[in-house]
């Protein structure tokens, strides 16, 4: 029998025979393969996985969808995933977990409201949990038609909620008395994306049936729907409204950015340099810029005074999800490679990239005080990155 190797010392060019005789060998054992060790691709390359994360929460059983921190407790987060279970957890802590019971379906939103006082879970089994963060008791249960929520959002300064669901519809509730509040109709497809004016005010969404609706939230009535030539052809994904209440950024399926005037509903600019759908944007709090991620493998920051591109942020594999961190000039963004990156919106220099997930990075959230980043993914962990040196 013979093993073909490489000799010590010799190139690829200098490969020889091994001869090992019939009388060298003692005893022949027999391996199973199911007996050996799993290795990861990097380990069979000789080299160390690598963990940047400081805290790993492992709770969940499956993909985990979405995250959000406390705006007022810096240590307190909640997350949501596949396996129909949302979770209130701490930072640095696997004791006292609180496991958002009651859904019975994948938990594809949650979020705090601007007090920290609530917690909400959104479901694609149709329901809104609302939990007491201090108390860690449910305190009421919202309901719509029955059909999915895509995602829900607070009101800036109270206790309302607005959801999007797969039925076209927008609800909204008061959630101290769980009382429904209004049904925003108009859409013809799935209510992906939403949110509230900054000032509370109005109410902006967006659908797959390619429109942006602006809607008075007292009246539920729409005073814009915008649509058709100069804005998507394709099913909105994403949108962010500017801190001065005036300006809705929204994306595509159809790899399109559009700017929209909230006061008139006219398309006032388009951010061209996508070449595949856009997976999320995101406004920053001190400078006029807005980014957006895309399946091009593109993070793009974008001036919306001048609607031209800064700087392009290359990935190696698309980009899923994005957040600023903070009043800073520093943006993160999630990939599916697994990775989650720090950039620096001035330059387009990557500042720093985290290693840890296995798997599709799904979202993003920046603890109040902005020392870490928590991110979650696919892989069915939630990990926590120090962020402190980008304050």
């Amino acid at each position: 029998m013979s093993i073909s190797g490489e000799l010590p010392g010799e190139g690829s060019d200098g490969e020889e025979e091994v001869f090992i005789n019939e009388e060298d060998i003692i005893h022949e054992i027999t391996i199973d393969d199911e007996d050996l060790p799993d290795r990861d691709d990097d380990d069979e390359d000789g080299m160390e996985v690598v963990d940047d994360s400081t805290y790993i929460f492992q709770g969940h059983k499956d993909e985990v969808f979405t995250v959000a921190c406390s705006p007022t407790d810096t240590s307190l987060v909640a997350s949501g995933g596949k396996d129909d279970r949302g979770f209130l957890w701490r930072i640095g802590s696997a004791e006292g977990a609180l496991e958002l019971t009651g859904h019975s379906d994948t938990v594809s939103t949650v979020a705090f409201s601007s007090d920290g006082n609530l917690l909400a879970s959104g479901s694609f089994d149709g329901q809104i949990n609302v939990w007491n963060t201090a108390t860690r008791a449910l305190q009421g249960t919202l309901e719509g038609s029955g059909s999915g929520f895509e995602w829900l959002k607070w009101h800036p300064r109270g206790h309302l909620i607005i959801a999007g669901s797969e039925d076209c519809n927008v609800w909204m509730w008061n959630a101290d008395h769980s009382t429904i509040l209004n049904t925003f109709a108009g859409h013809s497809s799935t209510v992906t994306c939403g949110d509230f004016t900054p000032d509370g005010k109005l109410v902006c969404t967006g659908s797959d049936d390619a429109t942006l609706r602006i809607w008075d939230p007292r009246s539920a009535q729409s005073r814009h729907v915008v649509r058709g030539h100069g804005y998507h052809t394709d099913g909105l994904t994403c949108l962010s409204v500017t801190l001065d209440s005036q300006t809705v950024v929204s994306g595509s399926k159809d790899n399109s950015v559009h700017i929209v005037n909230v006061n008139s509903g006219q398309v006032v600019g388009s951010l061209v340099g996508h070449t595949n759908s856009i997976e999320c944007v995101g406004i920053s709090s001190s400078y006029g810029w807005a980014a957006t991620g895309s399946m091009d493998q593109k993070l793009i920051i974008w001036d919306l005074a001048h609607q031209s591109s800064r700087c392009v942020c290359e990935h190696d594999e698309g980009v899923t999800s994005l957040a600023w961190l903070g009043s800073s000039r520093y943006v993160a963004s999630g990939c599916i490679d697994g990775k989650v990156r720090i950039w620096d919106s001035l330059s387009g220099d990557c500042a720093r990239e985290f290693s840890g997930h296995a798997d599709v990075v799904q979202s993003l959230a920046i603890a109040a005080d902005g020392n870490a980043l928590v991110s979650v993914s696919t892989d069915g962990s939630a990990r926590v990155f120090d962020i402190s040196m980008f304050k």
